[in-house]
């Protein structure tokens, strides 16, 4: 996790380091695991630098300012969609392509998992549920942060 209210990504830091921190946790859908496996990258929970892994919610498709209730007290708001970088073909060379790519239309999908930042802490345990509380008014896709 990135605490704080400032940006703490270094290339982030080097751009700008007043920008707000809006990547403190990075989730991933378990689901992601099993579609690159198909495309025979053998990749587990934690190993593309996700803090929290779920099963079950469509990540991908909340819109910003999705609250995420964790176990009995944290609260996650989500912030946007994860860029990844280069260092994803460090660890399995090949796996940027599977995880950015381009749909029908030639619009960048990026399915690596969501950003978001902290607005209650607390526990997180293995097997908590997740609960997902929308946001009031219009919603807003989710972009990269």
């Amino acid at each position: 996790m990135h605490a704080g209210v400032t940006v703490k990504h270094r290339s982030r830091v080097a751009q700008d380091p007043t920008q707000p921190n809006l990547r403190q946790v990075h989730l991933i859908h378990e689901e992601l695991f099993a579609e690159v496996g198909a495309e025979g990258f053998e990749v587990a929970p934690g190993e593309l630098g996700e803090n929290i892994t779920t099963r079950g919610i469509d990540l991908l498709g909340l819109p910003v300012g999705t609250l995420l209730r964790i176990g009995d007290s944290a609260v996650l708001e989500v912030t946007g969609l994860r860029n990844p970088c280069l260092q994803i073909d460090n660890f399995r060379d090949g796996l940027l392509k599977q995880v950015v790519g381009r749909d029908e239309a030639g619009n960048i999908v990026r399915k690596a998992g969501i950003m978001s930042v902290v607005r209650e802490g607390g526990v997180v345990r293995p097997g908590d549920p997740v609960e997902t509380e929308l946001p009031s008014g219009p919603h807003r896709p989710l972009d990269r942060v």
